[in-house]
């Protein structure tokens, strides 16, 4: 994408977590970013459509903006539902902070990662 396309769309993401590796293998088993190291206090990933970094510093709250991952559901994906994927996330460390619900256009879940950031994932299938 040039500058122009990319002129005041939301670019980059970044976390603060004070659980650097736990967090770098939470996301890349569950979810397949991609990170880079660099150094011991800052670690930047890829989702393959948006990039962001965590860096070394307080736990993280839940207090700030929720960021919303999307799960298609069923084959060929990874994980092939919501519960599978929340079993994923408290496998690796996570906990389930909302329970899935309802909306419409389908459901969510709110999770917090190793490092105390809250995030949330959907997906349109109503199953």
């Amino acid at each position: 994408m040039n500058q122009e396309a990319r002129d005041f769309r939301i670019d980059y993401v970044e976390f603060s977590t004070d659980e650097m590796r736990r967090t770098r293998e939470f996301y890349e088993g569950i979810f397949g970013w991609e990170f880079t190291d660099w150094g011991p206090d800052y670690i930047s990933f890829s989702d393959g459509r948006l990039a962001g970094g965590f860096s070394r510093g307080e736990r993280g709250t839940g207090d700030g903006p929720l960021i919303v991952i999307y799960a298609m559901t069923g084959e060929p994906h990874l994980i092939p539902d919501l519960a599978a994927t929340e079993a994923a996330i408290v496998a690796r460390g996570g906990a389930v902070v909302k329970e899935t619900f309802s909306f419409p256009g389908g459901r969510r879940f709110h999770f917090s990662d190793p490092g105390g950031n809250v995030l949330a994932v959907w997906s349109d299938q109503s199953e």
